[in-house]
């Protein structure tokens, strides 16, 4: 039996969005891309400096307790340290994504032809994700800050995640652990009220990122057009699931207690904050609409994506 090659056998499939792109041809764009706008972090940026007095860590109103009333009663001192945490807690967070990702990247490449182009386009974006996750971990240390690690139950679940997750899953999940990030990050990096050293950080991951997000966008909507149904079913239900626990786990309890505030009550008010909400919700939204669009946000998945606060 003579099988048809990809481009053929996808030719004139398409979603809400139109016609399906070809794999291979994305994936040439990308690697030209890559070639073109690639950094190295270590040469990059410049480690040495000093952090510079007054300056904040992360845009105050991407705090999250920027607007409480706990916020009101905080010193400027103290609003621009709980800054540096979140900014630590968030590269912690990356880096365990990061992580997650990598091996997702690996298994989706596993069965396929090792000299195509989308393969070798995986490849470069483990590149990407060692270099930022070394990036992220030398902005913890430089900063004095603890490293903050996900709770051990979400550091399992992580762990059950990559075992068992579809390969639509997979990519669904991929997107969800960059977009929003990446929304906080272009508000970051031009931002002249930042350290100078953090803007540098957001910006090399906000020009590489844009190549992961389209790489997987593009995989996503094959993959939703052609998955098993059942498949297709499994991965709104693992995302929607996956989106309730990055939503708990983008704020550590333990950045409050580390500049002198009561977790409970800095949780609480959190919670409680209709400007955070509408932070997550607005930064989430690109994504949600892309979900939307290609059939991911339906049923029970649906309801545990509003179930995270993601979703309006």
């Amino acid at each position: 039996m003579t099988t048809m090659p990809e481009a053929d056998a996808l030719e004139g499939l398409r979603d809400a969005l139109g016609l399906l792109k070809d794999r291979e041809q994305v994936a040439e764009r990308l690697l030209d891309s890559s070639a073109k706008h690639s950094f190295d972090p270590d040469k990059e940026l410049d480690w040495d400096a000093p952090f510079e007095p007054g300056k904040w860590f992360w845009p105050p109103e991407l705090v999250s307790l920027y607007d409480t009333p706990l916020w009101k009663k905080m010193s400027e001192e103290q609003r621009i340290a709980l800054s540096q945490h979140e900014a630590a807690a968030l590269a912690s967070l990356g880096i365990w994504f990061e992580l997650i990702l990598m091996q997702l990247l690996v298994r989706h490449v596993y069965d396929k032809a090792a000299t195509s182009a989308h393969v070798r386009y995986a490849l470069t974006e483990i590149e990407d994700e060692c270099r930022h996750s070394k990036m992220f971990a030398r902005l913890i240390t430089h900063g004095g800050t603890p490293h903050y690690p996900v709770a051990p139950v979400h550091h399992n679940l992580g762990r059950l995640f990559k075992t068992i997750s579809t390969t639509p899953g997979s990519f669904t999940a991929t997107l969800l652990g960059e977009e929003i990030l990446d929304w906080m990050q272009r508000l970051t990096f031009p931002d002249e009220r930042v350290q100078t050293l953090v803007r540098g950080v957001t910006r090399i991951h906000v020009v590489e990122e844009a190549r992961h997000v389209r790489y997987a966008r593009e995989e996503l909507r094959r993959q939703m057009v052609t998955a098993p149904k059942w498949s297709q079913e499994f991965t709104r239900l693992t995302s929607g699931e996956f989106a309730r626990v990055f939503s708990v786990a983008f704020i550590n309890p333990d950045v409050y207690v580390n500049v002198g505030l009561d977790r409970k009550e800095a949780m609480a008010q959190v919670k409680a904050s209709g400007h955070r909400r509408e932070i997550m919700q607005t930064g989430a939204k690109r994504l949600t609409d892309f979900l939307d669009d290609i059939g991911v946000l339906r049923g029970a998945g649906r309801r545990l994506w509003k179930s995270s606060g993601l979703l309006a």
